[in-house]
């Protein structure tokens, strides 16, 4: 086990999540909403996402990666699996479990719109803007998170404690 102090709370969580599906309903109200999950990361939170979005919309996952087992970024970004739905005329939302380099999103961003698709926003748990190393704008962000490696609530460290409900940041060395 690891030691771990917690940093934002089961229900501080579930209250930003409640907030910002009503702005995602608000703002595409009408449009051809389709959430793309960032595996494996955001699954957790996509899922409460989608139910608190009062719209029709579509879902589809892809997955790449940028850590392996370290905690620090590698830059070098793989596609593992992608999409499968038409995006071609669709507002892309991204949901990511935490926005840290920004190298990932800028290349996803890139890549949709290089699909057709009518826009590609983000929409992100937890905005690491101090770490960013590529400009990237985050639309929908659930917490600024300083410092610290997280884990919690679909975060993982090497596969690890994605499981816990709340978001901690680990104190003891993994």
């Amino acid at each position: 086990m690891i030691d771990k102090e917690e940093v934002v709370s089961r229900q501080d969580i579930a209250r930003r999540v409640k907030e910002l599906g009503q702005a995602i309903a608000r703002d595409y109200a009408g449009r051809r909403l389709v959430m793309i999950g960032i595996l494996n990361g955001a699954f957790i939170f996509l899922a409460d996402l989608v139910r608190e979005i009062d719209l029709p919309l579509e879902i589809d996952f892809i997955r790449v990666s940028s850590y392996g087992s370290s905690t620090c970024s590698s830059g070098a970004i793989q596609c593992t699996k992608d999409t499968e739905l038409d995006l071609a005329g669709k507002d892309i939302l991204l949901v990511e479990d935490i926005v840290d380099t920004g190298r990932t999103l800028a290349r996803l961003k890139e890549l949709f719109a290089a699909r057709n698709a009518e826009s590609v926003r983000i929409c992100a748990l937890i905005d690491k803007k101090e770490r960013r190393e590529v400009e990237v704008a985050v639309d929908y962000a659930g917490f600024d998170v300083a410092e610290g490696f997280l884990v919690g609530y679909g975060l993982d460290h090497a596969e690890q404690h994605r499981q816990y409900p709340a978001i901690y940041k680990i104190v003891s060395p993994v």
